[in-house]
C-alpha cells in the first residue's frame, strides 16, 4: 500500500453539516507504529463509544527530530499497514500536507473550521499528559478537545490543570525507540509491531544504520 504524500494537493476533508461525529485523533511521530499504539488507540474508541480514531502523522515534530532519518512516506505507509484491518482507524495527512512545524493547536482549530459539530479527543499517553503544559496553546487544545490520557508503564502521572478523561487499557511495555534499536542490533521485533510493518521495515531497510 503505497502512501502519495508527496502529491501536492490539498489537503480533503469533508465538514459534517447534519450530524456530530466522536473522533479520536493520536498524534506523533509513529517512527515506526508498534502494537502499543494501536492497543491504545483500540481500547479508547471502545470505551468512549467513538465513531472512529484518526492517526496523524508529524510533519516536523515540535519536541525532537525524527530519529534514523525516516521519510515521511515511510512513517505514512507503515501507519497504513498497520492500521488497514481496523475500520474505525483512518490515517489523516493533515500535517504531513501542512508542511512546516506541527502544532496540535492548529490541526484542530483546522477540524473545528471545517466540521464544527464534531466532537474531538486527543489521546495520549502519561508521558504526554505530564508535558501538557508545555505545548503550544495549552488552553486552546484543552478548549477545542476532549483530553485522554492512557497510563504508560514507568510514567508517573502528574496532576496537570486541565481536565482529563483516563481510560483503562493493557500496560504493554513498547516504545518506538526500543524497536528501533532491536533492529539495529539485528534482534527481533516479530509480535512487538504488526507482520505488515516488520516485513515493510525489513523490505526497506529502515533503522539498521
Amino acid at each position: 500500500m503505497e502512501c502519495l504524500v508527496e502529491e501536492k494537493v490539498q489537503v480533503q476533508f469533508e465538514p459534517i453539516a447534519t450530524s456530530s461525529m466522536r473522533i479520536g485523533i493520536m498524534g506523533g511521530t509513529f517512527n515506526p507504529i508498534h502494537q502499543a499504539h494501536l492497543a491504545m488507540a483500540e481500547q479508547v474508541r471502545k470505551q468512549l463509544h467513538l465513531d472512529e480514531v484518526w492517526f496523524i502523522p508529524d510533519n516536523v515534530p515540535p519536541h525532537k527530530e525524527v530519529a534514523n532519518q525516516v521519510s515521511a512516506k515511510d512513517r505514512c505507509a507503515m501507519l497504513e499497514l498497520a492500521t488497514h484491518g481496523n475500520q474505525y482507524f483512518h490515517v489523516k495527512l493533515f500535517e504531513i500536507l501542512r508542511g512546516g512545524v506541527s502544532y496540535t493547536v492548529d490541526t484542530l482549530r483546522y477540524l473545528k473550521k471545517r466540521a464544527p459539530k464534531n466532537q474531538y479527543y486527543l489521546i495520549m499517553g502519561t508521558d504526554q499528559i505530564n508535558s501538557f503544559d508545555q505545548w503550544r496553546e495549552p488552553n486552546e487544545i484543552a478548549r477545542l478537545a476532549n483530553l485522554v490520557g492512557v497510563k504508560r508503564p514507568n510514567y508517573p502521572t502528574n496532576e496537570i490543570n486541565y481536565p482529563v478523561i483516563w481510560v483503562d487499557a493493557p500496560m504493554l511495555e513498547i516504545s518506538s525507540t526500543q524497536i528501533r534499536n532491536l533492529v539495529a542490533n539485528g534482534g527481533s521485533i516479530r509480535y512487538l509491531v504488526p507482520e505488515a510493518v516488520r516485513l515493510y521495515i525489513d523490505s526497506r531497510g529502515l533503522y539498521r544504520d
